[in-house]
């Protein structure tokens, strides 16, 4: 989708649909909804009065307009006024552009909804990101029924205030920019294993690279992880006849580089569970089980976009198919690590703990300032917070506190678990440094102080984003199928990170 600003008068846009925002509540409409209402007829004032309408966030309705240039109305509620959020603003600009689809308009302006009580650029931001991600679809592999592909071609930001409209072009860029970079992760995530293997996650790596002279990406084959003794991603691999990969995308800002990053991704591109085979039902899922991964890269692209000043971010995706065969890691065996730990197999189906723990065996040679992982790791995170939002666990409360707050700011919410001493005692192995799996007990808390061994040294976080990653049915600004999540997160933490002193 094609997004565009533009200065001037709101009631003589021109296009399909123009999207206003109503604070819950109202019953005189103010400033320019007030002037685009009386031009278009009153209908939104009636619709008020009446009680079709009442403003509450989540409401939408779609008004024909009786007088003026505008033809259609798309009026969404979002709540109290001194509720308003970001996020809020994001999801009623995804339901604006989702009714928008169903309707089959293929061109879509609005205002900077919220605008009158969030920062422009924050307004216009949250608004593109909405609008952007409520229209994506996963098309490439459709072939018939024409309305399932429908789109909205173009979207106008209307800013009437020439003061505002910088801030508005500003924000709106920065929208579209991480917007897209959600959407390609989405891709990513959604294309069937048989198209993404690790191997074809390393040329998407490359080509993601190709896109900011500030990215480069290296990818790893079979032989380098040898060289680099990573037992553990080979280990998991081994069954499959797709070899692993490891990927390293790597940001350097020009001048100085005062802070290092790493965020490193779980990239199993498909997840049978290997030897310890899982359930037939829904495993056709288990294409998006890199979803970390397609997250660490759609951050990437973002960053390589946005350039943030004085700081190195480096992406480690872990990518690896894990499937059973003649010579697949059975439960039992042992591998080693690139830190050199051994680890007892207890379970083939807890393998993403194993990549990711070469991933941060590698971080440490790059002497970073933070580390975060991000895993669709455990079906107990599942359980513990459904859909609402993610698990995070650390070795340092502030980083923990950090990751949080950028969850908040950008709708992609964490809860943390604790991180107690004991709960290492379940990993305990009788035949090796320690085991992969502690069953059922504990099972996102276990598998987060599994990779803790790994990530001694330096101040990191764990993100188990098992039951975020992928929708099992449609949200506002995320359609059923895989959300991109943590993508916004990521970056919003990187960009808050260069700020902090």
């Amino acid at each position: 989708m094609q997004v565009n600003v533009r200065g001037g008068a709101a009631d003589r846009v021109v296009a399909d649909a123009l999207v206003l925002g109503v604070y819950e509540g109202t019953s005189r409409l103010t400033g320019v909804t007030q002037a685009v209402d009386k031009a278009t007829g009153g209908g939104i004032q009636r619709a008020i009065k009446s009680g079709d309408f009442t403003g509450k966030a989540g409401q939408s309705i779609a008004l024909y307009t009786t007088a003026g240039k505008v033809t259609r109305l798309i009026v969404v509620g979002l709540g109290a006024a001194k509720e308003l959020t970001t996020e809020r603003v994001r999801q009623a600009a995804g339901r604006a552009i989702s009714q928008a689809r169903v309707m089959g308009l293929k061109s879509v302006a609005s205002l900077a909804l919220g605008a009158d009580k969030l920062d422009a650029d924050e307004a216009a931001q949250a608004v593109v990101e909405g609008a952007v991600l409520g229209n994506y679809i996963f098309a490439g592999y459709l072939t018939q029924d024409a309305d399932r592909k429908r789109q909205v071609r173009t979207f106008t930001l209307i800013e009437g205030d020439r003061a505002q409209l910088a801030a508005v072009t500003k924000g709106a860029k920065k929208g579209d920019t991480l917007a897209a970079s959600v959407c390609l992760t989405r891709d990513l995530a959604s294309t069937p294993s048989q198209d993404m293997t690790p191997a074809d996650l390393g040329t998407a790596a490359k080509a993601i690279a190709g896109t900011s002279a500030q990215l480069k990406a290296t990818v790893h084959g079979p032989e380098d992880l040898k060289k680099l003794k990573m037992g553990a991603l080979l280990g998991v691999g081994r069954g499959s006849a797709q070899p692993p990969r490891f990927i390293v995308i790597d940001y350097k800002p020009k001048g100085r580089i005062r802070k290092t990053v790493v965020i490193a991704g779980k990239g199993i591109t498909f997840d049978t569970g290997g030897i310890s085979l899982k359930p037939a039902e829904g495993m056709e899922k288990m294409k998006y089980d890199m979803s970390g991964g397609a997250a660490v890269m759609g951050a990437m692209h973002a960053i390589g976009k946005l350039r943030p000043a004085g700081i190195r971010v480096v992406g480690l995706v872990a990518a690896a198919e894990n499937m059973p065969g003649g010579r697949a890691v059975k439960p039992g065996d042992i591998l080693k690590a690139a830190n050199g730990m051994t680890i007892e197999v207890n379970n083939t189906d807890a393998e993403g703990r194993l990549v990711l723990a070469d991933a941060l065996s590698y971080a440490h040679r790059l002497k970073p300032d933070a580390v975060l992982d991000l895993a669709t790791l455990t079906g107990a995170v599942v359980i513990a917070l459904g859909s609402q939002c993610g698990g995070i666990m650390g070795n340092d409360d502030e980083l923990r506190d950090f990751v949080i707050e950028s969850g908040e700011r950008t709708g992609e919410r964490m809860w943390a678990l604790p991180m107690w001493p004991e709960y290492k005692e379940l990993l305990r192995s009788d035949v090796a440094d320690m085991k992969n799996s502690a069953g059922r007990e504990a099972g996102t808390i276990a598998g987060a102080m599994f990779l803790a061994q790994f990530a001694n040294g330096y101040k990191w976080c764990h993100l188990d984003i098992a039951g975020v990653a992928w929708n099992d049915r449609d949200k506002p600004y995320a359609p059923k199928g895989s959300a991109g999540f943590g993508v916004r997160l990521l970056v919003d933490f990187v960009e808050r990170m260069a700020a902090k002193k």
